[in-house]
């Protein structure tokens, strides 16, 4: 990878409230298998509770900083399997608790009292998505570079979902997500 890549990798990354925070400064600085395991981690969580874009992880096999005592390429593709596991494990988290949450008598009733009814409104729009597209609709939705996850997964846990299909479909979008990530980066670098 070109230094122009690596330099549009860590522009790419410093958004706003992302930049700053403690644990995506970890994430961009993991090295080593522990630092592998912290990707894993990251990515688990960025399913369940932090809405903050995935790609992050790909900046220490990118700048080179992971250092597993392999080739670049091979670090990228670790990079990306153990992430998409850590999503895939995350959305199933996701998808439980959201089943809980919507069926959560004093959230619904509050929402509802403030006009709102989030589990109509999303279950309308998530049952339109699925049913034209299916989990490939999900994955699909996934690919979509820098949008936070979480929104997108707690949509669709309003359904009564296959557990399996749901991670599978996380798995798969999620190394979509990456791919598409250093396709553009890659793309970028050489233009410049």
């Amino acid at each position: 990878m070109s230094l122009s890549l690596v330099s549009v990798a860590a522009a790419g990354f410093a958004l706003p409230g992302f930049g700053d925070g403690v644990v995506a400064d970890a994430v961009r600085a993991a090295s080593g298998w522990g630092g592998l395991a912290l990707i894993f981690v990251y990515s688990v969580l960025i399913a369940v509770i932090l809405p903050l874009p995935g790609e992050a992880v790909l900046v220490p096999a990118v700048e080179g900083t992971l250092k597993l005592g392999v080739p670049t390429p091979v670090e990228i593709a670790l990079v990306i399997v153990v992430s998409s596991l850590g999503k895939a494990l995350g959305s199933v988290v996701a998808l439980s608790l959201g089943r809980r949450a919507t069926r959560s008598g004093p959230v619904t009733r509050a929402l509802q009292s403030l006009g709102f009814d989030p589990v109509g409104w999303s279950t309308r729009r998530v049952v339109e998505l699925v049913r034209r597209y299916g989990y490939v609709g999900l994955a699909g939705t996934l690919m979509v570079p820098i949008f936070p996850d979480t929104l997108l997964l707690y949509a669709f846990a309003v359904l009564d979902l296959e557990r399996m299909k749901f991670a599978v479909a996380a798995f798969v979008g999620t190394v979509g997500r990456l791919l598409i990530t250093l396709f553009v980066l890659e793309s970028v670098s050489s233009v410049s």
